[in-house]
């Protein structure tokens, strides 16, 4: 089977990580000569000439009054940073080579270089943690940030925060030669997908694995095993890719969860993954954990 570093989004990154264990005094200058930045204005990137890494003197007019910007780390030897603005900023860049879109664009058209996108898979996640833990959660005293923004520090209880990732598991359930997709409400139209959930407090891959397949379709699940991951910074999960054996082959779907969800034969799903269903049913796009587990499954190596 094919590395799944070589189609999935978000998983290359040639980043030299800065990291809350370093000292303050590691953190450059935002304005180095040779800084570089990942600027985020509302949702959207800044991209120019087929890059997310700008030049950060090219961005100073944006970042007037902009409080939160991020170390982090180094990129071919240049310090590299993270800031948002408002989206009102995002006019301030219009040019000839010069336009932003937003991340899930950027996967998708492979608007910039694979290692590329990881990096700003970091970005995304470590701004949007920021954005949502401005306040210690132990006192609830305004945070200060630290180590370059790898941290918050509470300067009323000396509380420390540190930015958290949740895992995700998504898993192809197969029972002998189908398996096992469904279609949230959330969607894009005649799209199928793996089923996929949060695990919870004290519960193993495995575990969450089968209570999620479960809760959503009432199919018993056995024998998990793990397959490969995927950051997905929506706004900052870890995507752990999984095949199940099912137990059992009626499906009762809870209409909260799922739209719909159906046993698709391995020509179906080729057709799925070729766009020529007949019913016009689509796969996830290639840079998705998903569409991976479905070609491994119509491949016949799980």
């Amino acid at each position: 089977m094919t590395d799944p570093r070589l189609t999935l989004g978000f998983v290359r990154n040639r980043l030299d990580r800065h990291s809350a264990e370093q000292p303050e005094e590691a953190v450059p200058p935002f304005d180095a000569a040779e800084a570089r930045l990942v600027l985020i204005c509302g949702e959207r990137l800044v991209l120019r000439g087929g890059t997310a890494l700008i030049e950060s003197a090219d961005a100073r007019g944006a970042l007037d009054g902009v409080s939160e910007r991020i170390f982090l780390g180094h990129r071919d030897g240049r310090p590299v940073f993270a800031a948002t603005a408002p989206a009102e900023a995002a006019e301030g860049f219009a040019g000839p080579e010069t336009r932003t879109l937003d991340l899930r664009a950027i996967a998708t058209e492979a608007a910039v270089e694979a290692d590329e996108l990881g990096l700003l898979a970091v970005a995304k996640s470590m701004l949007d943690w920021h954005a949502r833990h401005g306040f210690c959660a132990k006192c609830g005293t305004a945070t200060v940030s630290r180590a370059g923004g790898f941290r918050r520090e509470c300067p009323n209880c000396a509380a420390h925060h540190f930015p958290r990732v949740d895992p995700v598991v998504i898993m192809l359930v197969r029972r002998g030669n189908a398996c096992l997709l469904g279609r949230g409400p959330h969607f894009r139209p005649h799209m199928f997908s793996c089923l996929a959930g949060f695990l919870e407090p004290g519960e193993t891959i495995e575990d969450a694995v089968r209570r999620e397949v479960y809760e959503e379709t009432r199919i018993r699940v056995g024998a998990v095993d793990y397959r490969t991951s995927q950051p997905w910074p929506f706004p900052s999960s870890l995507m752990l890719g999984c095949v199940a054996e099912a137990l059992d082959e009626a499906i009762v779907t809870d209409p909260t969860e799922l739209e719909d969800a159906r046993w698709f034969d391995r020509a179906a799903v080729t057709a799925m993954l070729e766009a020529r269903h007949p019913e016009g049913i689509l796969a996830p796009p290639p840079m998705a954990i998903a569409n991976f587990l479905m070609r491994e499954f119509v491949a016949g190596e799980t």
